[in-house]
């Protein structure tokens, strides 16, 4: 676990960057894929983004690249400021850490970042890939928002407890080797 500041925004970097990619890949495939193709009348979704000249977000058609970017860095802000130290705050008012199993701590701050973030960026979502076009309604908006959040929660919950979360942790340690801990393992073993 990351003990200093430095540390915590490698660890919500390496997360955003493992985390954006999977989301964008789910939006445009898992989710929109199908109605992408039939649209367009294409055999692949990436055929079906080309075709109509890049995702929709702002308004406006941008290549993938760019969707990634502006969500990477909506994603690591909003992790930085709100997402960690709130899932932490809220994770200890359940388990203490100093006498919790980490692992219960661990899977404690991972259901609390996922409540926190999952509604928070389905919302920038909502407001990102809003169909300007057609006009603007808060209650088109806030039906968006509660559908993006029905549908990227479960994906949320599962692939961060159980394929992100565990990859982080494990790209984290083999960066911050600490001295002495894998003489601790050794021990254990």
């Amino acid at each position: 676990m990351p003990r200093n500041q430095f540390e915590r925004m490698i660890f919500a970097l390496l997360t955003v960057v493992i985390t954006v990619h999977g989301y964008v890949f789910y939006s445009l495939y898992v989710v929109n894929g199908e109605l992408l193709m039939a649209l367009h009348g294409t055999n692949s979704v990436l055929a079906a983004i080309a075709s109509q000249g890049g995702v929709y977000m702002f308004g406006r058609y941008l290549p993938v690249w760019a969707v990634v970017l502006v969500e990477f860095c909506l994603a690591y802000g909003l992790e930085v400021t709100m997402g960690s130290p709130c899932s932490f705050k809220l994770a200890c008012r359940v388990f203490d850490p100093r006498t919790s199993h980490p692992m219960m701590l661990e899977t404690a701050v991972i259901c609390a970042t996922v409540g926190l973030m999952c509604p928070a960026m389905s919302f920038l979502a909502a407001l990102l890939y809003y169909p300007y076009y057609a006009g603007f309604h808060v209650m088109t908006l806030l039906a968006n928002w509660l559908k993006l959040v029905c549908l990227n929660f479960p994906f949320a919950f599962f692939s961060q407890l159980f394929f992100i979360q565990p990859l982080v942790r494990t790209l984290f340690k083999a960066l911050f080797r600490r001295n002495g801990e894998p003489h601790k393992a050794k021990e254990a073993a």
